[in-house]
């Protein structure tokens, strides 16, 4: 008996701590949230908005929420008082808090904003929910922060990044300066920063099975402002002729979108895309390998691969250079027109693609295929084509636009949550198990993301619902037995589904194939955070200069893997430079770690940095890239590097040889479209 005085004061103390974190914003001019270890998010209760200070610096102010909810706009400042509350919170990023303002009024929907700071965060992470009150909810855009007002910088100092939201049709980054333009709109995340200081803010989705994100940066009257939204669709950018899909339900949240305020912008980035990876945990199976190297017969043989010349590149790989492994795997990889070796298509003889797997495995190499699963590239032959795996034709599962069908890039999109495209994949997929393939290269999956008006699952009305149906399926078909690789695909939302993806469109050999697949190195290196491995392409050696050559192989090295191209069942020059440079163990060490390296500068606009950097260890490496046509004396200090004033040479990845590094600066000429890797080393 003697314990019920106390449970009777506990309950008295649980209910006065609620009432005291759960009060009417009235009951304060402002609420201060506090995050990290010096960021203050402020709630202005008169004009309902949010301010955010970081480090005593005023990052932004003025930020709305903004809703629509059955086709009305709703803004915050039209409800009365927000109802504040707050609880502790831990989870898989930490211990923290969580804020929440609530908004409520008769005949309108409940808004909840939340903000969860953590203890040891540098950022917080906010989220809108709308509940209907016993009505549904029906809406395709959710604003958490709308119109806030950038003031850690004069806008003539600021960049702004064009972020795509895939790397289809040889889209590229894009570094803006902020008073040049009007206004800028980034799929997924938004990023301002003084590239002299490096000082930057990021603000970018964190989720990805439901929506499509976006942030726009704004230039009006030399004030830079800022919204993120879900809900984007844009044809120059997500592919989309219609708007993105409605979301429904008794309760509709926003994806969680990840504010920060960094000295530097890059490490906000990294620290974005872990952050990423935690949030969103991958559904693919753990990779617990070694970095991928290999070959990809799209690099010289393309439609013309056949049972000889892919064994007899598999011979070079096993006899020529049997040192270019990473923890004793190199791939074999047959993409598109590997059916050359199917008698009577996919419904045909696998029996020679399976000779050519196991021929493979004999010479101590791993094989791997190529596939793009939720594209019909016959549909011009009409639409009662019997598909693969089902009874199913495939005019029956194309995705509906209205009254026409999602085409891009020459392909059809096929709806990922048809029986028929689900039915075709475990079909195609069971042969290539069944032949012993060991990876799998998986291609324009931005067709399984498409808004439709109609997916024949009816409760899927987004084109991000309906990716996360066609690729978890494709997941669960492959069933651990393959690396899986996506080449073209959305940036962020493929992540939970493949181990490594080609950071930008196709490249080949040449300088400018080299600048542009950098570009999307430059200002999108830190996917190497939210993937296990990117990728830079095929790396090709045929018909270009060395100097080329070299830059070509650096861009694959500092990008994490390195995966090869030439038609190595003949001779060449090309077989000549592998045999010298695929088995440098310097280079080799490189891609073992396998993590991107970072840009130096981020003011290129659609070009690219000439140097990049990483530190491996305790040892720094840098690459430097001379795109131009003409040589380039470059001065380099350390300082800008990241490296820590010393005693230092410079010892040159390719051939050994050493430079001194005098007055805590690198000094060296590269020749036209040429490139060096170094190792910076003690003196």
């Amino acid at each position: 008996m003697k314990q019920y005085p106390f449970l009777l004061k506990s309950l008295f103390m649980s209910v006065l701590l609620t009432s005291f974190f759960c009060i009417p914003a009235l009951a304060q001019k402002n609420i201060k949230m506090t995050f990290g270890k010096s960021g203050v998010i402020t709630y202005d209760a008169k004009q309902k908005t949010i301010a955010v200070t970081q480090h005593g610096v005023n990052v932004f102010s003025g930020a709305k929420a903004t809703v629509v909810v059955n086709g009305k706009t709703i803004a915050a400042s039209s409800y009365p008082d927000a109802v504040f509350a707050k609880v502790t919170i831990n989870d898989d990023l930490g211990k923290g808090l969580k804020y929440t303002l609530t908004y409520k009024e008769n005949s309108k929907p409940t808004v909840v904003q939340s903000f969860l700071t953590y203890n040891n965060k540098d950022y917080f992470i906010t989220q809108i929910e709308i509940l209907g009150n016993g009505q549904k909810v029906a809406t395709n855009y959710i604003a958490p922060l709308d119109l806030g007002k950038i003031a850690f910088d004069k806008i003539e100092n600021l960049q702004t990044v064009f972020v795509p939201y895939d790397n289809d049709a040889f889209i590229s980054y894009n570094s803006k300066k902020l008073d040049t333009i009007a206004q800028n709109t980034s799929g997924e995340v938004g990023i301002i920063f003084n590239n002299a200081s490096r000082k930057g803010f990021i603000v970018g989705s964190l989720e990805h099975t439901v929506w499509k994100s976006a942030v726009k940066t704004i230039n009006e009257n030399k004030q830079a402002s800022f919204s993120a939204w879900a809900g984007y669709s844009e044809k120059e950018n997500t592919r989309d002729s219609i708007a993105h899909g409605i979301v429904k339900g008794d309760k509709v949240a926003s994806p969680k979108f990840f504010v920060g305020y960094y000295s530097d912008w890059r490490n906000g980035m990294e620290e974005y895309a872990k952050t990423n990876r935690i949030v969103e945990k991958p559904y693919v199976f753990a990779w617990d390998k070694p970095t991928p190297v290999g070959w990809n017969s799209w690099g010289v043989l393309m439609e013309k691969i056949n049972f000889e010349n892919t064994t007899k590149v598999a011979d070079f790989f096993a006899d020529s250079v049997p040192e270019f492994r990473v923890g004793n795997t190199a791939y074999i990889d047959l993409d598109s027109f590997w059916d050359n070796m199917v008698k009577g298509g996919f419904t045909g003889d696998f029996s020679k693609l399976k000779e050519f797997a196991d021929y493979c495995k004999k010479k101590g190499l791993e094989p791997g295929a190529y596939w793009a699963p939720f594209t019909d590239w016959g549909w011009k032959d009409g639409p009662n084509r019997k598909a693969e795996g089902s009874d199913y034709t495939f005019g029956e599962m194309w995705t509906k636009t209205g009254n026409t069908y999602f085409d891009f890039d020459g392909a059809r999109a096929i709806d990922p949550t048809h029986p028929g495209t689900l039915k075709r994949v475990d079909y195609v997929i069971n042969k290539l198990k069944e032949c012993g393939f060991k990876m799998i290269k998986i291609d324009f999956l931005g067709h399984a993301a498409a808004e439709s008006t109609s997916f024949y699952d009816k409760e899927v009305t987004t084109g991000m619902q309906a990716y996360k149906v066609g690729m978890e399926h494709l997941v669960n078909a492959l069933d651990g037995k393959m690396l899986i690789y996506a080449a073209i695909s959305p940036n962020m939302a493929t992540s939970r589904y493949v181990h490594v993806r080609r950071i930008a469109c196709d490249a080949w050999k040449t300088i400018e194939q080299t600048q542009y697949t950098l570009n999307s190195v430059n200002y999108g290196w830190w996917q190497t955070y939210s993937y296990d491995y990117i990728d830079a392409d095929h790396v090709v050696f045929a018909d270009v200069t060395e100097g080329e050559n070299r830059a070509r192989l650096i861009s694959s090295v500092i990008t994490g893997t390195l995966i090869t191209g030439d038609d190595y069942s003949k001779d060449g020059i090309w077989s000549k430079r592998a045999k010298e440079w695929l088995q440098n163990k310097e280079i080799l060490k490189i891609v073992e770690n396998g993590v991107a390296f970072r840009p130096v500068e981020g003011n290129t606009g659609k070009l690219t940095t000439e140097v990049f950097e990483q530190k491996i260890g305790n040892n720094w490496y840098i690459a430097v890239l001379n795109y131009g046509n003409m040589p380039k004396n470059y001065a380099l200090p350390l300082e800008r590097l990241g490296v820590k004033k010393g005693n230092y040479k410079l010892q040159d990845v390719f051939t050994a040889q050493n430079i001194d590094v005098k007055n805590n600066s690198i000094n060296l000429s590269i020749g036209s479209k040429d490139a060096r890797l170094f190792k910076i080393v003690n003196r």
